[in-house]
């Protein structure tokens, strides 16, 4: 397994105080793996993503992208690695394809077909001031900036910010498009259905600390699923309560439980429920944001 890890991150900490930084972090990236980052902001995805590519060195710990110290062998790592910042300062120059351009020649990109691809798809006008750019604008410049590069690793903080849902469909497209080429990347997010999309596995940081860590295909092909329930009465209610379902949810108010049951047994739960006086029933659907929203719940109400 030690050959396919490009990205490990062991024991990562710093500490900013009170309670901010990120503290003794621990996941890997495995070769053409897309790797999802979810929480909210001030948890601790920006501080993780700088120490991976060499812009923090960690308190305690390390961060290891393809067998390479991330802060030691920063520059090296630097050119198997295309990156979107969370926060796009570009330098002094004129318009958007002078920057492209200048990138280029930095990168000694000779063949500017795929950057003119990805202008076109992204509906980007390179020729608008640089600096003038709206912030979608801009997200669109950093964007093909780091993906005509061709990069082997992709790390991406935030990269939808300020695109508008069609921009944000064609970029979700790309990077499914890079996946296919056998990318590696990384990405963060707060918003749970566009990891869902691309991602292969997706960690949750909560305050600094990794809570979980969520198999997408796992979540998606579950054995077991969630019903909510509403009686019509508090007798039919009350008297359901006392079988031996697992209800994971009670809204007294409402006469509503939510049950939590295998695939095998939801035939027993219909036979039941005959038996009684319902509103409605519904599939709770289990996906990526009710996974770690449970667990939230989980980890907020335990202190």
């Amino acid at each position: 397994m030690e050959e396919e890890i490009v990205i490990e991150v062991s024991n990562l900490t710093k500490d900013y105080g009170q309670n901010h930084g990120v503290f003794d972090l621990n996941f890997y990236v495995k070769r053409g793996e897309t790797f999802g980052f979810v929480g909210t902001n001030g948890s601790g995805k920006t501080t993780t993503i700088r120490h991976i590519m060499g812009f923090i060195k960690p308190q305690k710990g390390e961060v290891k992208v393809l067998g390479m110290d991330a802060w030691k062998d920063s520059y090296d790592i630097k050119k198997y690695v295309a990156y979107i910042p969370g926060e796009i300062a570009f330098p002094d120059l004129l318009t958007g394809m002078s920057f492209l351009k200048t990138q280029a020649e930095f990168l000694n990109l000779k063949n500017m077909e795929y950057a003119n691809s990805l202008i076109k798809r992204l509906q980007l006008d390179p020729s608008a001031n640089l600096k003038r750019m709206s912030k979608g604008m801009k997200q669109k410049t950093a964007i093909v900036a780091a993906l005509m590069a061709d990069k082997e690793i992709l790390i991406l903080d935030e990269p939808t910010t300020g695109l508008d849902p069609l921009m944000r469909e064609t970029f979700l497209e790309l990077i499914k498009e890079e996946k296919k080429k056998g990318k590696t990347i990384l990405m963060s997010s707060q918003m749970f259905d566009e990891l869902e999309e691309t991602c292969d596995r997706v960690a949750l940081i909560f305050n600094g600390k990794i809570i979980d860590i969520a198999d997408v295909s796992t979540l998606r092909n579950s054995t077991t699923k969630s019903y909510k329930i509403e009686f019509l009465n508090k007798t039919d209610y009350s008297k359901f309560k006392r079988t031996k379902f697992n209800i994971v949810r009670d809204q007294e108010k409402y006469f509503q439980v939510t049950v939590q049951i295998e695939d095998k047994d939801i035939n027993k739960l219909f036979k039941v429920l005959k038996n009684y006086k319902l509103k409605f029933i519904s599939e709770v659907k289990n996906n990526l944001e009710k996974h770690f929203k449970d667990i939230l719940a989980k980890e907020v109400k335990g202190g």
